[in-house]
């Protein structure tokens, strides 16, 4: 008997996206508002929606759900967290002590490769016309920065940070098409690169004050506050 399945069957199976792709997709929806707070949505339709895997699926909502993204509960649907005020200031302050440091580091660590992956990833930002994979990439930015500072345990605190921050900003811009600010990200890079530590905290402190405005003192989809991740 062939083992072999035909190509009729092939075609008729989800193509299975590797996991961070799938996850990017999925985050990308939430943020872009295609999936939010007030959806109703469940593990088969976001397969049908991704032509996903439904263990695939299930593997991404429990790393969203660990990063406070989603919010899982036994005998209910899947729902997208909405963060309050208290949320997003505890968040901002713990990541402002924590990216303080691993910028600072980051200019003691990085090498040529770093500074190329960090360019790559403003490079898209810039190119960028999706609200949510917009406000994705941005947060990669800063992850990717951490990951050069030589610190695995503040890099994957930040890790914890960064996603909700992105949520918050999602949840308080709702005009799609807005553009991320790269420029704030390139003149990080330029100071980090330099080793200029003093002028790269400034900046970063600047961006984060920047955050800290738009998030918890402004009216929601002000457009003369544009904040990125």
């Amino acid at each position: 008997m062939n083992s072999f399945a035909s190509p009729q069957t092939l075609a008729a199976l989800p193509y299975t996206l590797p996991m961070n792709d799938l996850y990017a997709r999925v985050f990308d929806a939430i943020l872009d508002q295609r999936i939010n707070a007030g959806s109703r949505f469940t593990e088969d339709s976001l397969t049908q929606m991704f032509g996903a895997r439904r263990s695939d699926i299930r593997g991404v909502l429990g790393c969203l759900s660990h990063q406070q993204i989603i919010i899982l509960r036994a005998n209910h649907r899947p729902r997208v967290a909405v963060l309050d005020r208290e949320q997003i200031q505890q968040t901002l302050h713990a990541r402002r002590l924590t990216e303080t440091t691993l910028v600072q580091l980051a200019c003691q660590n990085g090498g040529r490769q770093d500074f190329e992956r960090l360019r790559a990833l403003i490079e898209q930002e810039q190119g960028c016309t999706e609200q949510g994979r917009a406000i994705r990439l941005s947060g990669e930015f800063h992850l990717q920065l951490a990951e050069m500072a030589g610190n695995a345990p503040l890099a994957h605190f930040l890790g914890s940070l960064v996603p909700l921050t992105s949520l918050a900003i999602a949840q308080q811009e709702a005009h799609p098409g807005d553009s991320c600010e790269w420029t704030v990200h390139e003149a990080i890079v330029n100071a980090v690169e330099r080793g200029d530590a003093v002028a790269a905290q400034a900046l970063l402190n600047q961006h984060l004050d920047h955050l800290d405005a738009v998030l918890l003192n402004s009216q929601p989809n002000s457009r003369k506050n544009r904040a990125v991740g």
